[in-house]
């Protein structure tokens, strides 16, 4: 049979209280978030006060090498011999209690829990101004322990308050004194403990726990590694805290962690500084490790245990250090992650926080290279969900493939490579569309097309404000500036029979307005509210909106599935081009839009750059000439059909002279752009306008017409009479490919 691990201790409370006093018992979260709320605090005197059992503590006795400090600031008086491992908030709330200790509430700021006591009614509550003023309360249960206090005359005060202001029977007056005689005795109410033996590891700790406790959740190995932390680091923990107190309050005269995407716990910045110190991800390893325990050997020893410690700290100090914080949030507001409310998964930003360290202190990556890095990693990982479950098993797994690299190179290959095996082609043609079918409000996909959109720097629908603009939190208005918008109101929906909430509050249903549009559309149906938002803008505008925020063609009028199936595919489009701005140049701009026009045109015509010298009037003849028209289209599919897109420049010669867009003869440019906007829609399509976008620009004191094309997601074919024709640029040139060549480039490209 073999022998229990445990053996039980007999308390009572002040025996507790003197324990934690002197620091026989850790009890480190009277340095960290008590979650419990006073009126449960209030439950727990009660009980006790009426004879109750209130359960029991388990403590560990680890096997704590020779010179551990003790734990906390407060002069205590001995190294800690016991750790809480369940109910640490229980007895937080007694020892808060009975010595008036404050506690440290989530937010970071301290609060002492006053319990007030009615002797009368033998009633207690929550202290608040009812209870203060009430003189048949005892305002605060605390003083009955103080130590500087005399029992005796804290009941004879409480009597003199009182019959200032009622009459006393002699019964009420002995009824009173019994009942604070019995609260002041709660400090000898018994407890039971279960002290686990020093011979159990932290893995036999968890699963006891597990077992016992009724919630059935798992121990957090981050209390471990706290605690451990508090025993010989105690001024690195306290650290951690302050960066995270700080990190929730904003600062006007001193540099700070306060940032508006994130407000980071102790235990979560934890998890950053083991990664960065040992590249694990799993607190199980960590917590051994720490403890100077060899996992081959699983011997112990002091030596080892200061050597892992040094890591963490220098790890620490990378964590903390302000610079390096604040530039990485750059990266993740460069991802387009612009307000706290579009992260769905906080692992997923820690995560990159680990990444961005490496890469900068250990592996010197220049910083804005390194940003666009991390920014595509956060972007995939956001998007797809990475570590919203099995979070620890799947950043193990991402750092084991780091522990070999040593180069910079090395670690954007790793990246580039996760990263790529995520977004393959089916990825955004049928995964992403289908993680878009949903009406949940903290979809990971849905956040991920709004960050798409602030990298497009898109405009808000209907308007000329830009998406990221409005989607900064560093103001706070009486409403908010941006809202979504359900593009088929709800009460429309209603009237059409779609009267379910997953129904109406569908991802493809939603899109970014201001919210002063938002409440003049109202309950309207499309086809009623859209004529007139239109018309606030010129048709090259609209065409531009309607690509950024995924609006197929005649969508007010279409049917209400019909419309979000379309949509859905749209904005998978839409976000697949935005990530395709990670792997391009400067601020998510391609290389050719950093070249200015003269520049394009001096370097001649080339795989990505072509010239027309009209749109469709044949120079020779004098007359329009729809042959003009086909060189033109076939040149723009020939481009969308390219992985790289291209340029086309009507309005200049073969050989780079300017002659202008008036070659053409149009009225005006807005009839030249509407021209050439029919015929991409009759010859090409209406669906492939999302990847192309037409704009004049001066070049030479002439105007031209730039077509920029970027790669299609799907062939783009050219109609011809009753024909479809493929073409593809070939060097300077566009041809056209048959058959098995046609079929043979379709799968390879697409």
């Amino acid at each position: 049979m073999n022998k229990t691990v445990y053996k039980k201790i007999d308390y009572d409370l002040s025996g507790l209280i003197s324990d934690i006093k002197i620091g026989d018992i850790a009890l480190p979260e009277l340095q960290r978030p008590f979650v419990w709320k006073n009126s449960k605090v209030r439950n727990l005197f009660d009980s006790m006060y009426r004879g109750f059992p209130v359960g029991f503590f388990l403590f560990w006795e680890p096997s704590v090498v020779e010179g551990a400090r003790a734990i906390g600031t407060d002069g205590k008086q001995k190294t800690p011999r016991l750790l809480v491992v369940d109910g640490q908030q229980r007895l937080t709330s007694l020892y808060a209690v009975m010595t008036g200790t404050p506690v440290i509430r989530e937010g970071y700021d301290a609060e002492k829990i006053e319990i007030g006591f009615n002797p009368l009614q033998e009633k207690f509550e929550v202290a608040d101004a009812t209870t203060r003023n009430n003189r048949q309360f005892l305002p605060n249960i605390s003083v009955i322990w103080d130590p500087d206090a005399d029992f005796d005359d804290i009941k004879d005060e409480y009597f003199s308050r009182l019959t200032e202001v009622q009459e006393l029977s002699d019964e009420d007056r002995k009824h009173a004194r019994a009942a604070l005689n019995r609260l002041e005795k709660l400090s000898s109410y018994p407890f039971t403990a279960l002290e686990l033996t020093a011979n159990v590891d932290e893995e036999q700790v968890s699963e006891v726990f597990v077992r016992i406790n009724s919630e059935g959740k798992k121990l957090n190995q981050a209390d471990f590694i706290l605690t451990l932390m508090s025993v010989f680091w105690d001024d690195g923990r306290a650290e951690l805290e302050k960066f995270c107190r700080d990190a929730r309050v904003p600062a006007t005269s001193k540099v700070s962690p306060f940032n508006y995407l994130m407000q980071p716990d102790p235990d979560q910045l934890l998890r950053v500084s083991v990664g960065v110190a040992f590249r694990r991800a799993r607190l199980q390893y960590v917590y051994s490790i720490l403890r100077g325990k060899d996992l081959e050997t699983e011997e112990f020893s002091d030596e080892r245990r200061e050597e892992q410690f040094e890591k963490l700290k220098d790890a620490q100090a990378r964590v903390l250090n302000l610079q390096y914080w604040h530039d990485f949030l750059k990266a993740i507001r460069f991802a387009g992650y612009k307000s706290h409310k579009m992260i769905s998964s906080q692992n997923a930003v820690l995560f990159a926080y680990i990444l961005y360290l490496l890469g900068r202190t250990e592996l010197k990556f220049d910083e804005p290279e390194l940003r666009r890095l991390i920014a595509k990693w956060f972007f995939v990982t956001a998007l797809t969900g990475r570590f919203t479950s099995s979070p620890e098993s799947k950043m193990e797994a991402d750092l084991a493939k780091l522990r070999a690299v040593e180069t910079k190179e090395q670690f954007k290959t790793v990246l580039d490579q996760i990263c790529g095996a995520i977004t393959i082609n089916d990825y955004w043609k049928i995964t992403l569309p289908t993680e878009l079918a949903t009406s949940s409000a903290r979809s990971p996909s849905m956040f991920a097309y709004f960050a798409s959109l602030t990298i497009l720097d898109a405009n808000v629908l209907f308007s000329e404000q830009k998406v990221s603009e409005l989607l900064e939190t560093s103001t706070k208005e009486p409403r908010s500036p941006i809202e979504r918008h359900h593009l088929f109101p709800r009460a429309y929906l209603d009237s059409i029979g779609r009267t379910t909430t997953p129904q109406k509050n569908q991802i493809a249903n939603y899109s970014l307005v201001e919210w002063g549009d938002n409440s003049k559309i109202a309950d309207s149906a499309p086809v009623d509210y859209l004529p007139d938002l239109e018309s606030r803008f010129a048709k090259k505008d609209l065409e531009r909106m309607f690509y950024w925020h995924a609006l197929p063609d005649g969508w007010a009028s279409m049917e209400y599935e019909d419309f979000l199936r379309e949509r859905r595919e749209m904005i998978a489009t839409v976000v697949q081009d935005a990530y395709a701005r990670f792997d391009k140049g400067a601020m998510g701009q391609s290389q050719e839009e950093q070249k200015d026009i003269a520049e394009l045109i001096s370097e001649g015509e080339n795989g990505a750059t072509e010239f027309k010298s009209t749109l469709r009037k044949n120079l020779h003849t004098g007359e329009n000439d729809v042959r003009m028209e086909n060189s033109a289209l076939k040149t723009i599919v020939g481009f969308l059909n390219s992985k790289g897109g291209g340029t086309l420049f009507i309005g200049v010669t073969d050989d780079g002279v300017a002659l202008g867009v008036e070659a053409d003869s149009f009225k005006n440019e807005d009839k030249m752009y509407l021209h050439l906007n029919n015929l991409i829609k009759d010859r090409i399509g209406a669906k492939h306008m999302l990847y192309i976008h037409p704009h004049f620009d001066d070049y030479e004191e002439k105007r031209v017409l730039v077509v920029e094309c970027l790669p299609a997601r799907s062939p783009v074919y050219l109609k011809e009479g009753n024909e479809e024709r493929f073409y593809i640029r070939s060097v300077a040139a566009t041809v056209e490919l048959k058959g098995g060549q046609a079929q043979d480039f379709i799968a390879q490209r697409f």
